[in-house]
């Protein structure tokens, strides 16, 4: 199954709080990048966040689930209605989160 636009854009409406919000669709689904750093994504209409330790601190008791088979486990972000909070965690993330690194270009 892949997840629609509507739920993407359901998400980037609830993240609209915060600056410089991009994603990428891949494979039907969509990854989520928050100052070019990957957070997250959108899998099957589902939430998904990396397990960074703001995750793990602000939310204790959440399921971990699987984006797609073979794929390391992620946090399922189930309180997407709580706009205010959603906001708070991308940002802690984001803070954690390594920058991402240079592509390298082929010289000629």
């Amino acid at each position: 199954m892949t997840s629609t636009k509507g739920y993407l854009e359901f998400i980037l409406e609830q993240l609209s709080g915060l600056e410089d919000i991009e994603y990428r669709p891949m494979m039907g689904e969509y990854l989520l990048y928050c100052r070019g750093k990957l957070f997250g994504g959108i899998y099957d209409d589902r939430l998904l966040l990396k397990p960074v330790p703001a995750v793990q601190k602000c939310m204790l008791e959440a399921r971990m689930e699987v984006p797609y088979e073979g794929a390391k486990e992620m946090v399922l972000a189930e309180d997407v209605d709580n706009r205010e909070f959603l906001c708070q965690l991308v940002e802690a993330m984001c803070e954690e989160l390594p920058v991402p690194k240079r592509k390298r270009t082929k010289s000629r």
